[in-house]
């Protein structure tokens, strides 16, 4: 099918590529089916696009590339919610809050983006974890 994109122009998408949030992502409880795109070329970044709205599209990044640390545990409700049936079943990524200059771009770590890759249901969930707030710089070494 193709795809309408904020990003992308126009691109060919297959039904199976399309994640299924079902009950939408805070913020927009309508928008409930979203594809991921590669955005650059060694894939630390890609856009979550909504397939139903054409200019909503979210920067996101595997936390892990940035964020070594970053650990917490899923609530079993979510893990019975996304049907996940091993750990290996599921991709982790955080939507990113994009500056100008792009080195103070933030991620929102309290709010992770899980993806059960096995059935493609998905979900954003807020972390009691403390210390993981919304705006973590996603380069370090920069201040600011």
């Amino acid at each position: 099918m193709k795809l309408t994109t904020k990003y992308h122009n126009e691109v060919e998408i297959h039904e199976t590529e399309v994640l299924q949030f079902e009950k939408g992502i805070p913020g927009f409880p309508d928008e409930k089916q979203f594809v991921v795109l590669p955005l650059n070329e060694d894939g630390s970044f890609s856009v979550m696009q909504s397939v139903e709205t054409p200019g909503l599209a979210f920067v996101i990044a595997n936390p892990f590339y940035f964020f070594k640390e970053y650990d917490f545990q899923i609530e079993e409700g979510v893990v019975e919610e996304l049907g996940v049936e091993s750990e290996k079943d599921i991709m982790v990524y955080n939507i990113l809050t994009v500056e100008d200059p792009f080195e103070k771009t933030t991620a929102n770590l309290q709010a992770p983006v899980i993806i059960n890759k096995e059935n493609n249901k998905a979900k954003q969930v807020i972390l009691v974890e403390e210390g993981y707030k919304t705006k973590h710089n996603l380069f370090q070494k920069v201040k600011g």
